[in-house]
């Protein structure tokens, strides 16, 4: 497994405030960019990622460095990639640690907010890395949990940490029983090159999803769900 901490990172107060609906020179939005210059004192953004390769398909499954994955998508979209790239990607736990003012019920959601933006800085990090060392290309990559539950269940998010090795110890994200990581702005998942874009949300029903990327892909989903 390899690591990546000492990641830079901007915060684009206005995108974020437009994001977070705080108007431009109120009160809010003092209060707003204060939290966010104790964030950039405090904030690391993180990522792990190890190079794995594919060992046996099934039917449904595919088995990688010794752990099996259960996906009919998955399966599918692995049917001509030899090598892997598992990752996480976090925004950090340090700031969790910041408290909130008694008198602010918004810093929660606001918090929220900054450490999305934190987490795609990572997230962009990441891929830049793995495009300057192992020369990509074209690439997909898919989440387990991510879309709907038949696509790749979040349970799998065990066997991805386990084939990634000691994730808590390098970056500080914790899996939970019910498989969320923690911190929440967190992501994992597989990149592999791939001949053509693949995005879960074209096998996802959830029209309303705020985090939709791409519009449903009806022979797909009836692929995936054995239609």
């Amino acid at each position: 497994m390899d690591f990546l901490t000492d990641i830079p990172f901007q915060l684009d107060l206005a995108a974020l405030m437009r994001q977070a609906h705080v108007e431009a020179g109120t009160e809010d939005a003092g209060e707003f960019e204060r939290l966010a210059q104790r964030v950039r004192e405090v904030a690391r953004p993180k990522a792990v990622f190890c190079e794995a390769f594919i060992e046996d398909r099934g039917e449904h499954t595919v088995t990688i460095g010794g752990f099996t994955f259960r996906s009919r998508m998955l399966r599918r979209n692995l049917e001509n990639v030899e090598r892997v790239f598992p990752y996480v990607a976090t925004c950090g736990a340090e700031i969790d640690g910041l408290a909130s003012p008694a008198d602010e019920f918004m810093f929660p959601y606001w918090l929220d907010a900054i450490k999305l933006g934190l987490l795609h800085a990572a997230l962009r990090h990441l891929n830049a890395h793995l495009d300057r060392v192992f020369l990509l290309g074209r690439t997909a990559t898919m989440s387990p949990g991510s879309g709907e539950a038949g696509v790749w269940p979040i349970e799998q998010q065990r066997e991805l940490f386990a084939l990634l090795g000691p994730v808590e110890q390098a970056i500080g994200v914790r899996l939970t029983e019910s498989c969320l990581m923690v911190p929440n702005k967190t992501v994992s998942g597989l990149r592999f090159r791939a001949e053509t874009d693949f995005r879960t949300c074209q096998v996802c029903r959830r029209e309303r999803c705020p985090s939709r990327s791409a519009p449903l892909d009806e022979r797909l989903w009836n692929e995936v769900h054995g239609g």
